[in-house]
C-alpha cells in the first residue's frame, strides 16, 4: 500500500471509529453479517485480522469469540494504538503488527482470517497475490471472511453507487470537514468486481467462495479452504 494512504489513515485515527457508521449506509448488515459467518468449532481459535486499524472488526468478532487468539496487523502505528487501548484489559489474546500485509510474512496458520474496508486499497494484481497467500495461511477447513467495497459492473454502476454514498454521508450529520476527508481517502481505492474477487478466490485454491452480501458497493466475501482431502 502507498504512503499517502497509510498518511490518510494515520491522520484520522481517533475519529475513525465515530465516523464509521455515518459513513457506511449498511453498517450493521455490513458488520453483523461479517461476524455471523465467524464460526469458531473448537477453543481458542487463532484469528487474523488484516488491515486491523483500530480493532473495529475485531471487536466484534471478540464479543462472538472472547477466547480467541488474535493477531491484529495494519501499517498504521496510529491505528494500532487505538487497537491497543480498546483491548486493555479485554479477555482474549492480542497480537499488534506494525506492517503491510501484502508483503510480510504469515508465521502461523490461522482458523479464520477476516478483513474490513482494507484491502480494496490493493492493486487487482496484489489482491491475487494477497488470496492465495491467505490460502496458504489457513488451516485445513479455514474461513476467509472479507467485508470491503467493490466496483461496479460498469462505469454507470460505479457513477451511481458513488452518487448514493455521497447523498447518504451528505444527509449523516458529520461535519464538512470529516465528510472531505473521507472523499479524499476513497480516491486511492482501487475497488475490483465481485464476481473478478470471487474467481481470485477460487483460483487461490479456496474450495468454495462467494460473495454472500452486497448493498451497492459495500459487499461481504466469504471463502473456505478445503478440509475434505481436497484443496
Amino acid at each position: 500500500m502507498n504512503d499517502k494512504v497509510k498518511r490518510l489513515f494515520d491522520e484520522v485515527a481517533q475519529e475513525y471509529d465515530k465516523q464509521r457508521r455515518q459513513l457506511i449506509p449498511c453498517f450493521d448488515d455490513f458488520y453483523g453479517i461479517a461476524v455471523s459467518l465467524v464460526e469458531a468449532k473448537g477453543p481458542s481459535p487463532a484469528i487474523l485480522d488484516l488491515g486491523a486499524g483500530t480493532g473495529l472488526l475485531t471487536a466484534f468478532v471478540a464479543a462472538k469469540v472472547p477466547d480467541a487468539r488474535f493477531t491484529l496487523i495494519d501499517f498504521s502505528a496510529s491505528m494500532l494504538d487505538q487497537a491497543r487501548r480498546r483491548f486493555e484489559g479485554s479477555p482474549g489474546t492480542f497480537r499488534y503488527v506494525e506492517g503491510d500485509y501484502s508483503s510480510c510474512a504469515f508465521e502461523e496458520k490461522f482458523e479464520f482470517i477476516v478483513s474490513s474496508l482494507s484491502i480494496h486499497h490493493l492493486t487487482h494484481e496484489a489482491k491475487r497475490s494477497l488470496f492465495a497467500r491467505v490460502h496458504g495461511a489457513l488451516k485445513d477447513g479455514g474461513v476467509f471472511v472479507n467485508a470491503d467495497q467493490v466496483a461496479g459492473e460498469s462505469p454507470y454502476y460505479d457513477r451511481l453507487y458513488r452518487a448514493r454514498w455521497d447523498a447518504s454521508i451528505e444527509s449523516s450529520g458529520l461535519e464538512r470537514a470529516a465528510i472531505e476527508a473521507s472523499r479524499e481517502r476513497r480516491k486511492q481505492d482501487i475497488n475490483a468486481k465481485a464476481g473478478d474477487q470471487v474467481a481470485w478466490l477460487k483460483e487461490a485454491g479456496f474450495r468454495e467462495a462467494d460473495c454472500v452480501f452486497r448493498y451497492f458497493d459495500f459487499a461481504v466475501f466469504h471463502a473456505v479452504k478445503g478440509g475434505d482431502g481436497r484443496e
